[in-house]
C-alpha cells in the first residue's frame, strides 16, 4: 500500500523504561540497531499497527505499555535505489511514519524477540534516549532525529538536561535558546 507519492505508511516505536532509556533492537543477522517499526496494513489505524508491530517485533501486549504520545505529522525517509526491490523501482520511494512514544509498564522479562515465526531482532538493550545515530542506517537518521526531538518534550521536563541531545552525535533541530519566547517588538 503506497500513497500517491510512493511512500508506504508505517509506524515507528520509541519504547522507554522507568529510567527513560529507550529500547534498541539489533536487526537479525546484521550489525545495525534500530527502533521497532513496521507497515500499516489496509484498514488499520496507526495505533492498531503500532500494537501489532510491538507484539510481532518485541513480544509486548497493550497491557505492557502506556502511550505517552505520538508525532503530529508523518515523517518521511527515502530509500536509496540499490535498497529497493527491482519490481518496486519507479513506484516505491520510501516510508512515511507516525512515531509513538511508549513507556514500558510491564517488566523486562515481558520482552520476547521470538513472539512470532519471523523475528526482526536477535538482540536488544536499553540505551540512553539520545542513541548514537551512527548505529542507524544512514537514510533513516534524519527521521530518527525528528522523532526523538519532537517526542523528547513529552518525556523530559523543561529543565531536565536529557531533554536535548548532548555529545558529538548530532545537533537538535531547535537549539535551546531558540525555544524561549522572544519579546514582541513595539
Amino acid at each position: 500500500m503506497l500513497d500517491k507519492e510512493g511512500y508506504r505508511p508505517n509506524v515507528g516505536i520509541i519504547l522507554t523504561n522507568s529510567r527513560k532509556q529507550v529500547f534498541w533492537g539489533k536487526r537479525i543477522r546484521e550489525h545495525s540497531w534500530q527502533f521497532p517499526q513496521g507497515g500499516i496494513k489496509h484498514g488499520e489505524s496507526p495505533e492498531q499497527a503500532m500494537y501489532r508491530e510491538l507484539h510481532e517485533e518485541v513480544g509486548l501486549l497493550p497491557e505492557h505499555v502506556e502511550i505517552i504520545g505520538r508525532t503530529r505529522n508523518w515523517l518521511r525517509y527515502t530509500v536509496p535505489d540499490h535498497w529497493i526491490r527491482r519490481e518496486w523501482r519507479g513506484s516505491y520511494k520510501g516510508q512515511k511514519q507516525i512515531w509513538f512514544l511508549l513507556k514500558l509498564v510491564g517488566r523486562d522479562c515481558d520482552v520476547s524477540l521470538r513472539a512470532t515465526e519471523h523475528p526482526e531482532f536477535d538482540a536488544w538493550r536499553w540505551n540512553e534516549y539520545w542513541v548514537p545515530l551512527e548505529n542507524v542506517i544512514d537514510f533513516k537518521r534524519d527521521v530518527y532525529k525528528q522523532a526523538l526531538g519532537e517526542l523528547a518534550k513529552l518525556l523530559f521536563s523543561r529543565n531536565d538536561p536529557r531533554r536535548l541531545p548532548r555529545g558529538d552525535h548530532w545537533e537538535p533541530a531547535v537549539k535551546a535558546e531558540e525555544t524561549q519566547e522572544k519579546p514582541e517588538s513595539t
